[in-house]
């Protein structure tokens, strides 16, 4: 199973965040967590979930404006799970434990682990590939940023156009100009890599 840990960063002289970024995670994502989002620790959130995609998504959502610390761990998870994911345990949870520790002084801080997998080193060469796709992100202008929204959403570069008011060659150019095309082909691929390591630490998916 896949656990996300995320711990807010410099949260000591920021707003708090962590009540809301729980609540948006469960209303988008909720239909493929296996518990409902928790805050601990006053400034971190917690989520478990089987879905590879799922948690390539929130963790480009958690990371695309530099306000956490993410770690991804895989592993098993003691069943059967609790009602409240404070209350549970296993590998994948000491594993994000210890990926965002390592997420804190890394750049981008985004860490993954997987300790009970054959493929451990598969972990470090995810965590790689997912750090150059977030600093790609990091690049990218408001501009970018505002076509990136509207593609996800299921927009078509015309309508892009229309809405902006500008020609359509002008989105082609912001697209590629944000790697956007780029991203959107590796998020699958990234998924996938994830769901591989997943599988071969051997957790049971209910």
């Amino acid at each position: 199973m896949i656990v996300i840990t995320a711990d807010q960063v410099s949260s000591r002289t920021r707003a708090d965040l962590a009540g809301s970024e729980r609540d948006r995670i469960q209303r988008a994502h909720g239909d493929r967590l296996l518990l409902p989002v928790a805050r601990n620790a006053g400034d971190e959130i917690q989520l478990l979930t089987n879905d590879a995609r799922t948690a390539v998504d929130v963790v480009l959502e958690l990371t695309r404006h530099g306000e956490w610390s993410v770690g991804i761990g895989c592993g098993s998870v003691r069943e059967p799970l609790p009602d409240d994911i404070r209350e549970a345990s296993g590998e994948a949870f000491f594993a994000a434990r210890d990926a965002v520790e390592r997420a804190k002084k890394s750049t981008p801080r985004l860490a993954v682990e997987a300790p009970g997998s054959p493929l451990d080193g598969d972990a470090a060469q995810l965590e790689a590939l997912f750090k150059l796709a977030l600093i790609l992100r990091e690049r990218r202008s408001a501009q970018g940023w505002e076509v990136y929204d509207r593609i996800v959403a299921g927009a078509l570069q015309s309508d892009i156009a229309d809405e902006l008011g500008v020609s359509a060659p002008a989105i082609s150019s912001r697209m590629k100009s944000a790697n956007i095309r780029a991203e959107l082909d590796a998020v699958p691929a990234l998924a996938r890599l994830l769901e591989t390591l997943d599988a071969s630490t051997g957790a049971r998916h209910p």
